[in-house]
């Protein structure tokens, strides 16, 4: 334990995303809990902060009081992400304070779309960076010079670690508390709050194929055909068919369309159809392999695992809500 608490300053402005500031917190504030159970000083003094001060409203409609900007630096600087992040990122004031105060800060942090707001004061640029899944492709274009990846859950790199949406702020959080305090005490705090120390998988594991479900795609009626005919023949000639196209034309505009081949998204399309399949019912796995189309369980759990980073039957023990039948 610290001989004085750190400071962990979160940063918030309107509209900001209320568990991207309150998750993080009650890590932290979990973490001072235990310490106090154990006899040992708190070892973090949280504070919510903003441009002025006083009352921030969030998204959610909920009212936060938060400090003034600081001057002395931060242990660990937090920013938010949530509707108002464009407006903030915009505001060339609070950028270079951002820009300053990251400086002198032992390690700075961004949740979810806080990217946008560090992004723009350029401590990001050269570094591996994650957003919220939504956003990991407009994060890209506007800000070229960093390396966006969409899949994790947190990235450290160096001193900066930056989250993808909402709920892996608390994920970002329990791993700050591990590399300050050990694994003894986040494990502590993961199970006082019901959450995973270290979740399984990407964030890809709930959006795999919402990425080919683009408003007005012209594919989108096959993707809703694929997804109830996953036991046929799902070969190109069948799909053209479908499509109404040659196999020629189907091939090269469906590629335009989706950035995917005609193969790898049948495969999550499968996949997908799998996961629901293992958290929401207890179908055994081998008869889900051939319900999806896979064939064999085998087939599942190589593609399973390629796209969602972790094994049917791991996913199933973490996500099911269901027990699971007997085979007949």
């Amino acid at each position: 334990m610290p001989n004085s608490p750190k400071t962990i300053h979160v940063l918030a402005f309107a509209k900001v995303q209320l568990l991207d500031v309150t998750g993080p917190l009650q890590v932290f504030a979990t973490a001072n809990d235990i310490a106090a159970q154990r006899g040992l000083p708190p070892p973090y003094a949280p504070t919510v902060i903003a441009d002025g001060g006083g009352a921030i409203m969030s998204c959610a409609g909920l009212a936060l009081l938060a400090e003034p900007l600081p001057t002395e630096p931060s242990d660990t600087l937090i920013i938010a992400g949530g509707w108002g992040v464009y407006a903030a990122a915009e505001d060339a004031a609070l950028v270079d304070w951002v820009r300053q105060h990251a400086a002198i800060s032992r390690r700075v942090a961004s949740v979810c779309t806080g990217a946008f707001l560090l992004a723009a004061s350029g401590w990001l640029d050269g570094r591996r960076v994650v957003t919220h899944w939504t956003r990991c492709d407009q994060l890209a274009q506007k800000h070229p010079l960093l390396r966006v990846e969409p899949n994790p859950i947190f990235i450290n790199d160096g001193s900066v670690w930056t989250s993808a949406g909402v709920t892996a702020g608390i994920d970002l959080a329990l791993a700050l508390v591990e590399a300050d305090l050990g694994r003894s005490i986040a494990l502590a705090v993961a199970r006082q709050l019901v959450v995973f120390l270290k979740r399984p998988g990407g964030q890809s594991q709930f959006s795999v194929t919402l990425d080919l479900q683009q408003h007005g795609n012209r594919f989108d009626d096959l993707h809703a055909w694929i997804a109830e005919n996953l036991s046929l023949d799902l070969g190109i000639p069948a799909l053209a068919l479908q499509a109404g196209m040659s196999e020629r034309s189907f091939i090269r505009h469906y590629r335009a369309d989706t950035g995917q081949t005609p193969a790898r998204a049948i495969e999550l399309i499968r996949v997908e159809t799998a996961r629901r399949l293992l958290s929401d019912t207890g179908v055994p796995i081998k008869r889900i392999a051939v319900q999806c189309g896979f064939g064999s369980e085998e087939t599942l759990r190589r593609s399973f695992l390629r796209a969602m980073g972790v094994t049917p039957q791991a996913y199933r023990e973490r996500f099911s809500r269901e027990s699971v039948v007997e085979e007949v």
